[in-house]
Parts: structure tokens; sequence; C-alpha cells
């Protein structure tokens, strides 16, 4: 794709680096190597569009002063055929450079050309990524945690495929293990205690009312036909009746929050195929277990303690962190979860994933280094081992923290959040702040159509240029192509602003991409939105010069991509009209 403020950075390079050449021929810098130097855009825009430290990077090699050095260059530089028309000296040697009338041109006419795929790059090189997310325990029904992780990671994906890489959406279903056998018990007593009176539950059984709900379902549905059987097999009996219905249930769920994953990953698989067992050989080959209390161990300090030194941490860091060996194999033969964890994450390398992209709960923070050091044992790369952490999520209404769902009276599930407030609301307000920040999602704002809701906001400026283009329509005015001199028509400083700020989004996309951060995303459409009223509000559409008037609805329908590419990548409706 092509990219116009890429193209003027590269540019300015060019230009600055044959400056440099010049005066070091002509003898105003004395012969040195061309030091390396960044081109930025300023914090503060009056001050010039881009700039460089060129002038003090090179204060050392060169043996002057930075102004000098500043001098030297632009007394050497062409700007002719480039997208800059002036550059400044300024302080103690920055070079600020301004953009000339036809930088704003060729912004427009890029977004013109690309339309739809307006922002995307290649800056991914079809990079295979996977991002696992929400893989809730399917024991139970999905909380505030997973909703936010469910809009944090969907919105992630949506962001790497913009960004150029093959992204891949995967939930992970942990259908064995110990949450299964305990949710086995818990419904064998809920079930028994329909037809015995003397039946205790299960100190450590799930609680919750949806272990109830389902054994009652069994017993309306079925009778008392497991009272007199084994245990093992009511048990069994009870998990095949309850266990798919909660993962419909999630499945359904994820796609009324319009979340649709390429795969739902069942940790059974790996049981069954012995992928599990085939970590604990293979890490017995390395050396790395070893056998106590009937149990096999895994030498997971050994492991991040050699990690942790090659990254260059220190023994008294590495001291602190107090790290201790796994279990792989219980003393009853059972692997444990973070046995089967190994596996699973080795098949996602095996299945031809380049980078893996998980997101957790802040509370599995010690997690991530010993699945580092396990990637790394069993030969995988540790360094494409990706963790996003998720802080907490708290409801608020009236100021005042919610725990209660205003329907059940229980504990609020995804389910109830998503009848409560919209969906579009949800998985935007959920990326409006960082993953690693504690979250007060407000459910007041969430359910306004105002602007005090950031996504009505967003939206509203999309159906408001709608509007501008049907009340134009009206009066026989219909959008054309623009010349770029009618183009360069814009040069107030609100029309300047905004077609800067468009200019940025494919620089923004691959930043979010970089950081594993969608909410660069949001708050850049939120300030494209923000920048649109401005620029609205100062520079009247309709107006009697019909070229001006032309380039400015130009500057609208670029404005009204921008905002439909980025809420038709996050999966939110783009309305004409509100």
């Amino acid at each position: 794709m092509s990219n116009t403020l890429n193209t003027a950075k590269s540019q300015l390079k060019t230009a600055i680096t044959e400056a440099f050449t010049k005066a070091i021929k002509n003898g105003e810098l004395i012969e040195a190597e061309i030091p390396q130097f960044i081109i930025e855009t300023p914090a503060d825009r009056s001050n010039g569009d881009l700039a460089t430290n060129a002038a003090m990077a090179g204060a050392r090699v060169f043996r002057t002063a930075p102004v000098k050095i500043a001098q030297a260059i632009t007394n050497n530089l062409e700007l002719e055929n480039t997208f800059f028309e002036k550059c400044e000296v300024a302080g103690p040697g920055f070079i600020n450079f301004f953009y000339s009338k036809d930088y704003y041109a060729s912004v427009i006419k890029d977004v013109e050309t690309e339309g739809d795929s307006y922002g995307s790059s290649d800056f991914g090189k079809g990079k295979k990524v996977m991002v696992e997310f929400v893989s809730a325990n399917p024991t139970g029904p999905m909380h505030m945690g997973n909703a936010r992780g469910g809009a944090l990671g969907d919105c992630l994906a949506a962001v790497l495929a913009k960004a150029g890489y093959n992204s891949y959406r995967e939930f992970y279903v942990n259908d064995a293990g110990n949450q299964i056998e305990k949710f086995a018990c818990s419904l064998e007593a809920r079930y028994l205690q329909i037809y015995k009176d003397d039946i205790e539950f299960p100190e450590d059984g799930y609680q919750g009312g949806d272990i109830t709900e389902h054994a009652q379902a069994y017993a309306d549905e079925f009778g008392d036909k497991l009272v007199n059987v084994s245990s093992d097999e009511r048990k069994k009996a009870l998990v095949d009746y309850a266990l798919p219905k909660n993962i419909a249930k999630m499945q359904s769920d994820m796609a009324k929050y319009k979340i649709h994953y390429d795969n739902w990953f069942f940790e059974s698989e790996l049981h069954n195929s012995g992928e599990v067992k085939k970590i604990v050989d293979l890490l017995t080959e390395k050396g790395l277990t070893y056998e106590k209390e009937g149990a096999i161990w895994y030498k997971n300090k050994e492991v991040c303690t050699k990690l942790l030194l090659n990254e260059g941490k220190t023994q008294d860091y590495i001291d602190k962190l107090e790290l201790k060996d796994d279990v792989l194999i219980r003393q009853n033969g059972n692997p444990t979860y973070f046995t089967a964890d190994i596996a699973y994450h080795k098949n996602k390398f095996d299945r031809g994933f380049e980078t893996l992209i998980d997101i957790w709960g802040a509370d599995h923070h010690g997690h991530v280094m010993r699945m580092k050091g396990a990637m790394d044992a069993i030969g995988c790369n540790a360094d494409e081992f990706k963790v996003v952490l998720m802080q907490l999520v708290k409801l608020v209404s009236g100021g005042q923290v919610v725990k209660m769902s205003k329907r059940t009276g229980k504990a609020i599930q995804l389910g109830d959040l998503l009848e409560e407030v919209p969906v579009d609301s949800a998985r935007f307000l959920f990326n409006t702040r960082e993953a690693n920040t504690q979250m007060d999602f407000d459910l007041d704002i969430a359910v306004q159509q105002d602007n005090q809701n950031p996504v009505y906001y967003v939206q509203y400026a999309h159906a408001r240029i709608c509007s501008i283009l049907k009340a134009l329509k009206k009066d026989g005015i219909e959008p054309r192509e623009c010349t770029k001199d009618e183009l360069a028509l814009l040069d107030k400083q609100e029309e300047r602003e905004l077609i800067n700020h468009i200019a940025e989004f494919s620089d923004e996309i691959i930043a979010a991409a970089k950081d594993y951060d969608p909410t660069k995303i949001t708050r850049y459409v939120t300030q494209t939105a923000t920048l649109f009223h401005k620029f609205y509000n100062a520079c009247r559409v309709k107006c009697d010069d019909e070229r001006l008037m032309q380039a400015r609805l130009a500057l609208c329908l670029s404005v009204k991509t921008v905002i439909k590419n980025v809420l038709d990548m996050f999966n939110i409706e783009c309305p004409e009209s509100m």
C-alpha cells in the first residue's frame, strides 16, 4: 500500500544523507562517517511537521557544535521534488521540516485510491500468529475477565491482520484434568441430593447454581436411572450431558459478542493423542525431570535460572524470584495442567505458528516465566511466546461497584452483561484501557447514546458525514474527483491537523501490532472524530467556492473511510444515521 507519510520520511532521510555528503565534500564538515539519526513527528506541530536530530547525532564524529552541523546540512539540503517546502534550525540544533501543499493532497489521494484497504500494510510479512484468548474453564459460566479478554483478543487479532500478519484466533477448552473431575463430583452430588437426603456436597466442589440446574435438567429428562449405577458411570454420564451444554453456551456467548474463532481446541485431544506423555518423555530425555514422593518433577528452577542468566539477569535478582520445580505427573499417575499446557503450546508451534500470543489474567504472572522456560527446554522459540497480562475489571454504576445482576440477583456473567449493554459499546469500551491497567467499566456510560459514550461519539462522526453528503445531494451537489491543486486549497489549521492525523493511520496500526495493544486504535479513531468535529465547526463544507467545497467534501470522505475501516476492523456497526 502507498503511504505518503512514510514516503515523506524516506525522502527526508535521503535528502539529509545527501546534504551530509555534500557538506563533507565542500569542506563545511570534516571527513567522517555519517551518523545514524532519527526523523520523528514533534510534539508541537507548530514547530514543524517532522524533525530530525541529525545535527546532534553528528556532534561527536564531526567534532563541532550541533548548530553548526545543522547549518551545514541546511546549506546543502535539496527539498525540490519532495513533500517539503522549507526547513528551520531550532534550539541546540534540531532541524524542523514543513510539508508542502502537495503532501496534504497526496494523503487524501491515498485514501481515495485504497478505500477499504487504507491503513493496511505488509509490515507483518504474512507471519503466522496465533492469538489465544478467553479459554475459560468450561465447568462454569464466563465472567467479566472473559468479557475484557474477549474484546481485547479479538481486536488484537484484527489489528495484526491489518498490519499484514496472518492472524488466527483460538479458544482452548480445558475439558480434561482436575477441574473436570471436580465438575463431575459436583454434578454427582447435586444429582443424588435430588433423590437422597444424606448426600454431602464435596468441600472443594463447584457451588454455582448452574451445577444444580444441570443435575435437575438431567433428572427431569432421564429420571433416577443413575442412582444405582457405579460412581464412575454416573459421573461420566452427567459430564457427557452437562459439558457440551456449557461449551455450547460459551460458543453462543462468544458469537453474540461478535467473536468467531478459527478453532476451538480441546485439551482432551492432547491426552488422547499421547502428546502430553511425549512432553514428559522429551523432558526426561533431556535430563530435566526427576522422581520424588511418587511423582515426576520438572527442573523448572534450573531451566528458568539458565534462561534469565542468558537474558543478563543477576543471580541476586533470580534468587529473589524464589523459583521452584513443578510436578509433571502426580502420584496418582495423572498429568498436571502445566504438563498439558506445555504440550498445547508445542502443538501450536508444530502447526506452523511462528508467534504465539496468549491473553492471560494478571494472576497468571508467575506462569509466564516457567512457560517460557519450558518452551526453551523442549526446543521451541521462547522469544516467540508472548503473553499479554490483563488486569481486573470492576463494573460500576452510579459511582458504585456492581457485583450482582439485576435480572438474576447473582454474580454478573458475560451473558448478563451482553443483555444489559450493547455489544458494540462493550467491545469498544473494553479496548479503551491498556490490558495492564485495572479498569472500571461504567455501565451507565456503556448504555448512553451521547458523546459520553466513546463508541457513540465515533459512530456519530461517521453518521454526521453521511448526513452532510445526503443534504448536499438534495441540493444537487455530488462529490467529484479533485485535482491535487484543488486539494491544495485545504490550508486552514483544522484541515491540515485532520489530514496529518489521517496520514498516521497505518503507522498507528503498526504500533498497535508491535505493542499488542488495540487501545492505540480506539484512541486514534476517537481523536479522528474529535478533529473532524473541530474541522466541521471551523470550515463550512458547503460554500460559494466550488473547488474548495469539493476539496472539503474529499476530506470528509477520507475521514468517513478511516472511521469505517476502524469500526469494520473491530466488528463494530458503522451507522449512516443516528
